[in-house]
């Protein structure tokens, strides 16, 4: 039996495909376009050359998003998401002088799965919810850095004509983007406006922005902070400012609402996944980190080998290095930028929450205390402080033992997933947790 092997050049109009055999000949190659009538096409192309439902031809393309890789993933057909960089180093083999086709790169990508399919990772087998749960997760994820960035934006601005305003947001978590800051910038655009306000229009401002208890009081702060001695702009440089800062505070809104209709969404869809029970027994893990952690570790229990598979793809496990007599141990550079940035949120979240995680942490960070605001939190609990103490005694820096600690409960993660069972503090931290006692 002839194997046959595709690749699809992917591009934003049109794609290019090429079919190979065992022996590397070109048995098919076609130019489809990207709509149904092109989809319909290349699945004809399939089914001409021995595509079948129970013997799919495995497909190389270099996205793993779109119709077409929606199209391609019907079924039992394996749908492998080649990297444009691997497959750059792979054209080298055929041609030095570094010529770039469309075609050409189909016909590569098809001799990638021909000649080494076994040393690439076909697209795991979620669930539709676990791909749905993906997607608003990493779009809350994305909005929530596209609120901060404006926000930051807004803050700088502030700072050349409007320092008042940052001093009287400056006691409120998250400062600019809470709905009582934007409310008393619309009202008041300008610090020579802001000192005019009184405290009645102050209270309104505050009702509005929906703020329950505590309204006279802050509207007194508020009156007070305003009406101290702060320097201004000329006036007409001041309302020119004014007029930019409501017009990126537009912007600023905008993205508040889409974060947090995005989070409402991300919490009505993951309780209902099967896994939801299991992440959110974990020491630091809510409803969002623990929906970004299954958006980038899919739902699909045969994706990952081992627990040293998902650790590496995670970035939390070192990297050996040795060349002759000389090796050398560093972080991973190559890693899911989204899941390692959510392990350090876990990380440190897990320290208020667990004993063990507490304990290794401060072990690891024992001989390297920067960091003094992070031991605040270590009074808090008892199960992961323990591992979290034993990793400070090593000397590792801040970054390195909340790196370290979500190395271990990442590992524990894949235990409890493989093997249907909720987090236990005792067995995960027990050398921890009698050290603390």
């Amino acid at each position: 039996m002839v194997l046959i092997y595709c690749g699809i050049d992917w591009a934003e109009r049109a794609h290019d495909v090429a079919l190979v055999d065992d022996t590397g000949a070109l048995v098919a190659k076609r130019h489809i376009t990207d709509d149904a009538a092109g989809y319909q096409l290349l699945l004809e192309l399939l089914a001409e050359h021995g595509d079948t439902e129970e013997t799919p031809i495995p497909v190389a393309i270099e996205t793993s998003r779109g119709l077409l890789v929606a199209v391609l993933r019907t079924g039992k057909r394996q749908v492998f998401a080649i990297n444009p960089m691997a497959a750059a180093r792979y054209r080298d083999r055929h041609s030095v002088s570094r010529k770039k086709s469309d075609p050409g790169d189909a016909l590569v990508l098809a001799n990638i799965l021909r000649t080494d399919m076994h040393a690439h990772r076909p697209l795991p087998d979620d669930s539709d919810l676990g791909r749905a749960i993906a997607v608003l997760a990493r779009a809350q994820q994305d909005s929530l850095w596209n609120r901060q960035q404006l926000a930051n934006q807004l803050r700088s601005l502030l700072r050349e004509y409007y320092p008042s305003a940052l001093q009287a947001f400056a006691t409120w978590a998250n400062g600019l983007c809470r709905p009582e800051a934007r409310e008393l910038l619309k009202v008041a655009p300008t610090s020579s406006r802001a000192a005019k306000l009184t405290r009645p229009q102050l209270q309104a401002a505050l009702k509005r922005a929906g703020r329950k208890r505590g309204i006279e009081a802050e509207a007194d702060r508020l009156h007070d902070v305003f009406r101290a001695e702060w320097a201004h702009q000329p006036p007409l440089i001041e309302d020119a400012l004014g007029k930019q800062m409501l017009a990126l505070l537009i912007q600023l809104e905008v993205a508040c609402t889409a974060t947090d209709n995005l989070a409402e969404a991300v919490e009505e869809a993951f309780p209902q996944h099967p896994d939801a029970e299991i992440l959110l027994s974990f020491p630091g893990l809510g409803i969002q980190l623990a929906a970004r952690i299954l958006a980038e570790i899919g739902d699909d229990h045969t994706r990952f080998a081992d627990a040293r598979g998902l650790k590496a793809y995670a970035g939390s496990s070192p990297v050996t290095r040795a060349s002759g007599k000389k090796s050398s141990i560093t972080r991973r550079w190559v890693k899911n930028d989204r899941l390692n940035h959510v392990g350090y949120l876990w990380a440190f979240a897990s320290l208020r929450a667990s004993a063990g995680a507490n304990a290794h942490y401060r072990r690891r960070r024992e001989h390297g205390d920067w960091h003094a605001w992070a031991f605040a939190s270590l009074r808090a609990s008892a199960g992961a402080n323990a591992h979290y103490r034993r990793r400070r005694e090593h000397g590792d820096w801040h970054a390195a033992a909340q790196r370290n600690l979500f190395n271990r409960m990442i590992g524990q993660l894949y235990h409890c997933i493989q093997h249907p069972k909720l987090f236990d503090e005792n067995t995960a931290f027990p050398a921890e947790l009698t050290a603390a006692a």
